[in-house]
This record gives C-alpha cells, structure tokens and sequence, in this order.
C-alpha cells in the first residue's frame, strides 16, 4: 500500500506542487490539503508545510498561516506522534506554532538569497535523515529573505543536548560557512520527540540530476522507509 503524504496549501503557497511531485517520486500517495480544511486524510504518515509565501508573510513570516483551521489538526496530529516537516515558510510556520522552537528573523544581509548552497548532516538519528550518514555534505537550493535562525543560549545548550540540530550550512568541504547570520550556521532542527521537522533549504527542488542535484532524495525518502 503507498504511503500517503499530505502536503498543505495556504494562499501565497509556492512549493506545493514541487513537494507533491517529489514524493511521488518516491512512491507516495500525495494529497493537497487547502487551508481552510479541518482534517487530514485518514492514515496519513507525513504532513507536509511547504515553501512560499503564506498570506503574504503580512505581520511576520508564518504568523497568520499558524491561524489557519487546518493548523489545529497538524498539531494535535504532532502531539500524537504523526510526523511533520516544514520547509522554508513551512519552518516559519512550525517556529510561529511553537511546535518548533526559535524564530526565523530577516537575513542579516537583509536581501534576498536565492541558489545552490552546501549543507552538512550534524544528526542523522531520526526519520528525516536516516538514509544519510553524520557530516555528509548535501548541495541543496535556498531561496529566502526570513531564515536568519534564531534562539536564545539557553534554547541552543537544549538543542545541542538533544540532538535536535540536523543541518547547518557549510563550503564544498564541510566547513560551518555564514549565510544568513543563523545561530551556528543552523539550517535545521527538529522537536524534542524528533517527530516534528524544519528546514530553509529546499529539498524538493533537489530530486533530478538534469536540474542541477538530487541530494534531496535521500533527505525526503527517509519519512518512506
């Protein structure tokens, strides 16, 4: 029976239909869910926040989207144990929620970033990237103005105990390189339960070789196994 996988939609949302091909890539039976939803399909095994702009980003980058009828299913779904994974607006979101901890503030350059950057695995010992092995350099897409990561140092002496930081940006070589002015280069992170996901790089726009890297497919084929 194929996994199913749903993704959501909310206005301004750009990435959905990038995710959706992506996990049917993999093997997945993959829904569309719009905001104004109250569930998720039955047996689902992945939700899926993915990348854009929701609402705008009026107020703050996620901070509307967190109002939406179908957050109240995602997060009784992740206080249940269902897994969740936000990528870039979707990690906006999931920090705007609490269902992830820290803020994503405006990159300390204060301009757009948009290309192919290098990312290292620091935690492998969860779902999300258990196919790869610790300090694996990944060469994924990146394209925001809000992934400057922040939490304060008592929040990151947590996320280091915990495990909790899956990736952090890098060179070519595995080196920790500034892109966004991130605590510790962080790229990624995951709640204490490792159940719930976030990331600002864009795995779904890293699945074929003809357009430029397939990195993502190991970081995405994870949540399948």
């Amino acid at each position: 029976m194929m996994k199913k996988v749903a993704v959501l939609q909310f206005p301004g949302t750009n990435c959905e239909f990038d995710t959706k091909y992506a996990f049917e890539k993999l093997g997945a039976d993959v829904t569309i869910c719009w905001h104004e939803e109250t569930e998720l399909p039955d047996d689902t095994i992945l939700v899926v926040l993915p990348g854009g702009f929701s609402y705008g980003d009026y107020l703050r980058s996620g901070a509307l989207a967190k109002h939406a009828p179908i957050m109240n299913a995602v997060k009784q779904y992740a206080v249940n144990g269902g897994k969740v994974l936000g990528i870039c607006n979707g990690f906006q979101i999931l920090t705007e929620t609490g269902l992830l901890p820290g803020a994503l503030k405006r990159n300390d350059n204060l301009h757009f970033i948009s290309k192919h950057h290098h990312i290292k695995v620091v935690n492998n010992d969860n779902s999300f990237l258990q196919e790869l092995d610790n300090d694996t350099v990944l060469n994924i897409p990146v394209a925001h103005h809000d992934g400057n990561y922040f939490i304060d140092e008592a929040g990151l002496k947590e996320l280091e105990q915990n495990n909790q930081i899956l990736l952090q940006y890098c060179d070519k070589d595995g080196n920790n390189q500034k892109l966004n002015g991130s605590v510790e280069q962080i790229a990624g992170i995951c709640n204490k339960d490792k159940n719930v996901f976030g990331l600002m790089p864009h795995p779904e726009r890293a699945m074929e070789e003809l357009l430029g890297c397939s990195d993502g497919v190991k970081m995405l084929e994870g949540f399948l196994k």
